[in-house]
């Protein structure tokens, strides 16, 4: 399809006198002047949204959280794990066997 098109562009662009057959009160000058307007105008179009989309997105999107408060949190989460001590089995039963931890027993 693509080729197709290309071919289609080359002919109108460099040969605009087979379009005249379609179109017989249209002059070769104008036909390679809105050949080449109408691609111009499309590219131009889709840049402008392309950057109207980039300016939304940084016009909504929220500034991001200082690193000063993520690496505080990170530090007070590992002074919190170190505070906790390790529980050791009660009886030495538990100790030798070893539970999986997420599952339960059915009795």
């Amino acid at each position: 399809m693509c080729a197709a098109i290309a071919i289609l562009y080359i002919l109108t662009l460099f040969y605009p006198e087979w379009i005249g057959l379609i179109w017989t009160q249209a002059e070769p000058s104008a036909i390679r002047f809105w050949t080449i307007a109408v691609p111009v105008f499309i590219a131009f179009v889709a840049i402008m949204g392309i950057g109207m989309w980039i300016g939304w997105t940084m016009a909504t999107t929220p500034p991001p959280r200082p690193i000063e408060e993520i690496t505080g949190e990170m530090e007070e989460e590992k002074k919190e794990e170190k505070k906790e001590p390790e529980q050791e089995p009660s009886t030495t039963e538990e100790a030798g066997s070893p539970k999986k931890k997420g599952r339960t027993e059915k009795k």
